[in-house]
This record gives C-alpha cells, structure tokens and sequence, in this order.
C-alpha cells in the first residue's frame, strides 16, 4: 500500500480505491462498483466509512446510486442541456466537408479574476490560453476563446492545435465528468467580429462551457458563431424514473 495511503483518512482511502479503478478503465460506465459489504471487508472499516465514500463520489458524479439494485460507475460522456460535447473537426467532417483552423494565440497567461475564482486559484497563476479559429471550407464559423487549468489537464502543454482540436484533445486525453453550458446572445467586440466575417451590428451566439473531470475545474471556453448564420440544436430521451 502506498504511504499516501496509509495516512490518508479511512473514506478517502475508500475513494480512491473505487475513483482509481474508474479512471484506470478497470471499472467500465454502467458497470457495477463492489458492494458496500465488500468494501467493509477489504478496508477493515465500518459501514459509515463506506458509504460517505460512495455518496461522496456520487456527488461528484462518478457513481449512480439505486436503491435496492446497487452501485454503478456513471455516463462518462456528458450531453449539455442543449448540446452535445463533440469535436467540431469531426462534424465539419461529417457533413462531407474540409475542416481547417487558425490559430490566432496559444500561451501560458496569468489567469483572469473570473476563470481564477471559478478554478479555485490565485490570480498570479498561470494557466493555458488558447484562441483558434474553426472553419469549414475555409469559411470561419466558430471562434474559441479557451482557458484551460494546467492542474486539471496536465497533458494539455503538449497539444498540437495543427493536429487536433481543443476539444478533440480534452476528450481523449481527459475523462470528462461534469459539464455546464450557458448560451447567450451580444453584437461581439470588433476582433471577434472581423475574424467571424459578421457585419456591424449583427447578432452573436455564444456558448459558454465549463467542464470537470475528477472533481477538479478544466475548462473554461467561450464559442462564438454568427448569429444569423449558425444554430445550436440537440436532442435527448427523456430518463425513465428508476
């Protein structure tokens, strides 16, 4: 056992236990977590242990709960309330058509006051910037404006923006667990204005995203389309009551 674990509380060992298994692959979505009884009789511990150890996963959106049936390893893939997590490359690809992108800033910056509260650190922390341009034909139709936390996605440093897109690296490199989407619509700043090829005036759509993975804050990104020329559609089964 390792040392880290010998000092650590009796539940978070627990955690631990179930959380590594989880992002090891060992345990698959939808798959059951040993029981309750079993964990008891692993860590020599109580009842009590065990199970603010799985609520506390619960809650962080690992596990899903049922009553009576058991304990299982929950979606990994997460759907927003109006779209999907994707890679734009691979839609544009999709539609039959070329995928190309520009890549307009890609530094280390010290992280603004709003993304710094939400990712819980100091102002004097840098953190990845990334701004690229998505364009299909050739025609720009999204620009992204992206921080990402160099403590939540530690491998990001080594993306290459020619080979692959944020969101297409992200998703393979780091297991999604929680995402938040926000749409708004604003007439943009002129910079964004002009690289989305938008006359003066016209409407911007925006989709704001902050994602999670193992409880820890990744990304923040703003999506910028042309308003008139760009629509967000999404479709869902309604879940059935349990």
């Amino acid at each position: 056992m390792k040392h880290s674990e010998q000092i650590a509380p009796l539940y978070q060992r627990v955690k631990t236990y179930v959380s590594d298994r989880i992002f090891s692959g060992e345990l698959t979505p939808n798959g059951r977590v040993p029981s309750e009884h079993e964990l008891v009789r692993r860590f020599s511990v109580s009842r009590m242990t065990v199970n603010r150890a799985l609520k506390e996963l619960e809650m962080e959106g690992l596990l899903r709960r049922v009553p009576g049936v058991g304990t299982f390893v929950a979606q990994t893939q997460t759907t927003g309330h109006l779209v999907q997590v994707t890679n734009i490359a691979d839609d544009v690809r999709e539609r039959g058509n070329e995928y190309s992108v520009e890549v307009l800033k890609h530094e280390r910056v010290l992280a603004p006051k709003a993304v710094a509260n939400w990712m819980k650190i100091s102002t004097h922390r840098k953190i990845y910037n990334t701004v690229v341009l998505h364009k299909e034909n050739n025609f720009p139709i999204q620009l992204e404006e992206r921080y990402v936390s160099p403590i939540g996605a530690p491998t990001y440093k080594s993306i290459d923006l020619q080979r692959t897109t944020p969101s297409g690296f992200l998703l393979e490199n780091v297991p999604l667990q929680k995402v938040e989407h926000t749409v708004r619509a604003l007439v943009p700043r002129r910079y964004i204005r002009d690289k989305l090829k938008m006359k003066a005036g016209a409407p911007c759509l925006v989709l704001d995203r902050k994602t999670w993975s193992q409880g820890t804050p990744v990304s923040f990104v703003h999506l910028y389309h042309c308003g008139n020329a760009y629509a967000l559609s999404d479709s869902f089964l309604p879940k059935k009551h349990e």
